[in-house]
């Protein structure tokens, strides 16, 4: 954090106890005794040996291992799996995922409308899952309660989770919070998932996706499957997804310059959200390694400086 005022942490950290309405997310419905056995074929991560009710976080690449969407992938049936993602790639990603369908027996559809998704902070999260891993599920009478990364706020760590149930379902229990503050809570997770302005923008190293559970190298072929491991295993990593503080706002596919490189951006603002007390904005970027050494701007080389802030989890070197 910019400040080290316990003060002002336990501010912040008191407004994250509550859930929020989350009318930017979708979810697209995989049903079918091939089911699970498709979406391993298509995705970063195992869905064929995904229990049931449980959780993975994966990304869905082009054939040149970039990524076109991401997942929260949730099996609640043996012949049904979920895929909560960005809304505003939704359909487009319908639309590819149903090209390879070819003779496999699954049936994909936007289910949206049939769930509805809230976002749940601090004790809100705990109630159902106590001190649950990431992307560990509980599953009540048909809802779905999935751990995601803590937000972390100095050496706080506020719980968050996914909670997806039936349209006729019960809410759960919480002081309504805005979405606004539950993206800032999604920023200080250190993880997200893909939306339109990062279309084909990375391959899932760069938005961390190997350290945080998105990323199984030992599983079988998928669309860009080969240059995501040649990323991994030959140390041809470049980018990084990083935290960094602003006094200015910043936006989703934002270019970023530094200064011994003017002409030519080095990294991209992937989710930024204001921080609840106003005190600025903070933000995950994704940007070259020797690039956050000499510094970031904003815009252009001459723009806005931005601080690196730690990361909440540790990254996984290159193999």
């Amino acid at each position: 954090m910019t400040t080290s005022s316990t003060a002002l942490i336990d501010h912040l950290a008191a407004q994250l106890q509550s859930v929020a309405a989350l009318p930017h997310l979708g979810v697209i419905q995989a049903q079918g005794e091939d089911a699970a056995n498709f979406l391993h074929n298509q995705l970063s991560n195992d869905v064929l040996l995904l229990p049931v009710g449980q959780s993975r976080l994966a990304a869905f690449c082009s054939a040149k291992g970039r990524m076109q969407a991401s997942f929260v992938v949730i099996k609640i049936a043996p012949d049904t799996v979920l895929l909560v993602m960005s809304l505003d790639l939704l359909a487009q990603t319908l639309k590819r995922l149903s090209m390879f369908v070819l003779r496999a027996k699954v049936k994909l559809t936007d289910a949206s409308g049939q769930w509805q998704l809230r976002g749940l902070l601090g004790d809100s999260a705990r109630t159902g899952l106590a001190e649950a891993a990431p992307w560990q599920t509980v599953s009540v009478d048909g809802a779905h309660t999935v751990a995601l990364y803590p937000a972390v706020l100095g050496d706080t760590k506020v719980q968050r989770a996914l909670w997806l149930g039936a349209a006729s379902q019960a809410l759960p229990a919480g002081a309504e919070v805005s979405t606004e503050v539950w993206a800032w809570a999604e920023v200080m997770s250190g993880v997200t998932l893909v939306t339109q302005p990062l279309y084909e923008a990375f391959v899932p190293q760069m938005l961390n996706y190997e350290s945080v559970g998105g990323v199984n190298f030992k599983k079988g072929c998928y669309p860009g499957q080969e240059v995501v491991a040649r990323s991994q295993f030959r140390g041809t990593l470049k980018r990084r997804t990083a935290m960094v503080h602003s006094s200015v706002a910043l936006s989703a596919g934002q270019d970023v310059f530094t200064p011994p490189d003017p002409e030519q951006p080095c990294a991209t603002v992937v989710l930024s959200a204001a921080r609840p007390d106003g005190q600025g904005f903070d933000a995950l970027v994704s940007g070259t390694l020797e690039s956050q050494l000499s510094g970031w701007r904003l815009g252009n080389a001459q723009g806005q400086a931005l601080e690196l802030l730690p990361l909440p989890y540790a990254l996984l070197a290159d193999i």
